[in-house]
C-alpha cells in the first residue's frame, strides 16, 4: 500500500520558518514524477501551494507564496519539502503533500491521485 507521510508542521510565531517533509513507502516519488503542496484552512477549499519534477528542474509556486515558500526534493532520501520562511497568521492551515504521474506541474487538486494526511501549521500573532 502505497503512503505519503508529511512531518514538521507545528506552532510558530510570525515570521518564523518551518521546514515540512513528505516522504513515501511502498512506491518512490520518482516513479510518481511530479510532487506537490498543498494546505486547506478552515472554511476554505484546498489550495495549490507549490510543485516539483522529479525528472527535471521544474518547480511551480502559487503567485502569492513566491519568495517566502521553497519545495525541494532530495532523491536520495526520497523525500520533498517545503521550506516557508517569513510565516504569516494566514499561513495557518493543514499541508498536505500529494503525488501524480506525468510531466504536468499541475495546480489542481483532482490531478492528484496519492495524498498525505496532513500536517497542522499554526502561525500566532
Amino acid at each position: 500500500q502505497v503512503q505519503l507521510v508529511e512531518s514538521g508542521g507545528g506552532l510558530v510565531q510570525t515570521g518564523g520558518s518551518l521546514r515540512l517533509s513528505c516522504t513515501t513507502s511502498g512506491r518512490t516519488f520518482a516513479s510518481y514524477n511530479i510532487g506537490a503542496w498543498f494546505r486547506q484552512a478552515p472554511g476554505k477549499e484546498r489550495e495549490f501551494v507549490a510543485a516539483i519534477s522529479w525528472s527535471d528542474t521544474r518547480t511551480r509556486y502559487t503567485d502569492s507564496l513566491k519568495g517566502r515558500f521553497t519545495i525541494s526534493r532530495d532523491n536520495a532520501k526520497n523525500t520533498m519539502y517545503l521550506q516557508m520562511n517569513s510565516l504569516k497568521p494566514e499561513d495557518t492551515a493543514v499541508y498536505y503533500c500529494a503525488a501524480k504521474q506525468g510531466v504536468i506541474l499541475s495546480p489542481e487538486v483532482r490531478a492528484y491521485d496519492s495524498w498525505g494526511q496532513g500536517t497542522q501549521v499554526t502561525v500566532s500573532s
